[in-house]
This record gives structure tokens, C-alpha cells and sequence, in this order.
């Protein structure tokens, strides 16, 4: 039996679900999600390996015009996440009309010139002849090889495109060990759960200007005490928001982190003592460095 890998993107416009699709595919967690746009700030890799086949999804945050500096890396992974992949997968969100945006990640596919399937998600939530209009503008716009209607939410059709994409993908090696499901490390995994509590728990109340950074990632009492103690600071652009997130007497605050604990504990499988801490960095989003503040790959 031959053996098929090869590396495959997912981009789309924000809220498309690709995140959700991930999880999907890998049978796990490991792209958090919420109902807000740009959740996805850094690429990500997810490892799906079976025995004829490993595909490496990459993730990437939600093709956009940006308006700051944190919005220009953001495209700028995007763009650098199709250079070098087999598969490019664009999901758009089938209940919404087609918009700027998902021509824009239409022309990064056209760009590309290589295989690309177009995916229609979110059929959970739709009357299926609604599909067919829908893929014929799609069709007008690019020369896609599948046009796949599923839901990442119930998992409809998702076995299918993991068959079709095994079918498009060359012969070639096994990249990662088959145990491995993401590239990221559990510091970086750390920080986007407690970035995705917070985003569930003050919804448009604290908007994009959020950002956490893991100051302190100590494993000293691992083996005595099966215990990781985590110490994260948490910036935001305006001092209000600072006041919104903590909450009155720190309720909020501690609710986040208690949500953000447990599923800590369930992921790494030990006790972790977590610590929050808020600061207020105006208009972060622009500065020089911004990468520092939402990518463990540059820097601590």
C-alpha cells in the first residue's frame, strides 16, 4: 500500500468556521474557537495520520482588509501559509452571501496555482437548494478540482473530504511521529485557551485589543507533584477594558481562569495553578513587535 502525505491549507474569510473544520478532522482540540472574528491570529499546524496517509492541516486567521499592524502579519501568515503546501482548501460560510473577502481568498488561491478544493460549510443551517446558486458563482470565480457542502459543527461529510483530500495528495513521507496532532508547543496552546475564555466570557465588550503572553511556563514540580504553574499577563488597549475583564472584585477575571484551568488540566493531563494578570498597553495592536505579543515563534 502506498503511503500519501502532504501539507494542506485552510483559509477563508473570518467566521467561516476553519478552526471548528480542524478540530473536526483532528478528532480534538487544538485551534480554539469563538464566535468572534479573527480568532485565529497565528498560523497552526494540525497532524492527522492514519495508516495510509498523514495530512498536515495548516490554519490560518481569516483573510481580511487589515486596518493595524497585528491585521498586516495576520495576511502575511496567511500568504506565507500557501507556499509550499499541496492543497489549498477555501471555506466560506454557506449561509452568507459571498463577499469581498471571499473573493479575496479566492484570488490568494488563484495565485497559488496549485490543486484547491472549495468547501461550503455551515449546511447544518441552510435549505440545500441553496447550495447550487452558491457554488456557480463560486465556479465562475476559479477552476476548483472539488466543491464539498458540510458541516464542521455535526460532521457531516467531513469523513468524505478527509478521503478526497488522501486521494489528492502525492506519495511521500511520514513528517511527523503519528502521536504528534500539532506543531505548536503547550506554552503557545496555554495562552490561546485563556485568549478563548476571554473572548466567550466579554463578547463585544472587550473587542480585538486583547493579547496573552505566558511570562512564567515553570515545570519544576512535574514529576513530585504532577503540577504546572502558569503565570500569564493579559494586555489590552484601553484602560476601561482593563476594568470590563477584571470584573467587580475580580470576578470576572477568576471565572475566566477557572475555565481556562480545567481544560488546561484535561489537555495536559496535570494539576495547573494559573495566575492572570492584566495590563493595559495602548494601542498595541500598531506597535513594532506586535508579532511578540501573538506568536510564541518570536520570542518568550
Amino acid at each position: 500500500m502506498s503511503f500519501r502525505s502532504g501539507f494542506v491549507a485552510l483559509l477563508g474569510r473570518p467566521n467561516t468556521g476553519k478552526s471548528t473544520l480542524l478540530n473536526r478532522l483532528l478528532g480534538t482540540k487544538v485551534a480554539i474557537v469563538s464566535p468572534r472574528p479573527q480568532t485565529t491570529r497565528a498560523r497552526l499546524q494540525g497532524v492527522l495520520t492514519r495508516e495510509n496517509a498523514q495530512i498536515v492541516f495548516v490554519d490560518t486567521p481569516g483573510v481580511h482588509r487589515p486596518a493595524s499592524r497585528l491585521g498586516e502579519k495576520m495576511m502575511e501568515a496567511v500568504r506565507e501559509a500557501l507556499e509550499g503546501i499541496d492543497l489549498a482548501l477555501v471555506v466560506v460560510d454557506a449561509g452568507r452571501p459571498p463577499g469581498e473577502e471571499d473573493e479575496q481568498a479566492v484570488a490568494l488561491v488563484r495565485a497559488f496555482a496549485g490543486p484547491s478544493f472549495l468547501l461550503l460549510n455551515k449546511i447544518d443551517s441552510i435549505a440545500k437548494p441553496a447550495l447550487l446558486p452558491l457554488i456557480e458563482r463560486f465556479r465562475g470565480l476559479h477552476a476548483f478540482e472539488e466543491f464539498l457542502p458540510l458541516s464542521a459543527l455535526t460532521g457531516e461529510n467531513v469523513k468524505l473530504l478527509e478521503e478526497r483530500i488522501i486521494a489528492r495528495l502525492p506519495e511521500g513521507p511520514v513528517y511527523f511521529p503519528p502521536d504528534t496532532l500539532t506543531d505548536q508547543p503547550e506554552r503557545f496552546l496555554a495562552a490561546e485557551i485563556v485568549r478563548e475564555k476571554i473572548l466567550l466570557e466579554t463578547r463585544q465588550e472587550v473587542p480585538h485589543g486583547v493579547a496573552v503572553v505566558v511570562d512564567t511556563f515553570d515545570e519544576s514540580e512535574a514529576e513530585s507533584r504532577n503540577l504546572l504553574r502558569l503565570h500569564m499577563v493579559i494586555f489590552v488597549e484601553k484602560e476601561n477594558h482593563k476594568g470590563i475583564l477584571i470584573g467587580a472584585g475580580g470576578a470576572r477575571l477568576k471565572k475566566i481562569g477557572q475555565a481556562a484551568r480545567l481544560e488546561l488540566e484535561k489537555l495536559l493531563g496535570r494539576r495547573v495553578y494559573l495566575e492572570l494578570l492584566v495590563k493595559t498597553r495602548e494601542d498595541w495592536r500598531d506597535r513594532e513587535g506586535v508579532e511578540r505579543l501573538v506568536d510564541w515563534r518570536h520570542g518568550e
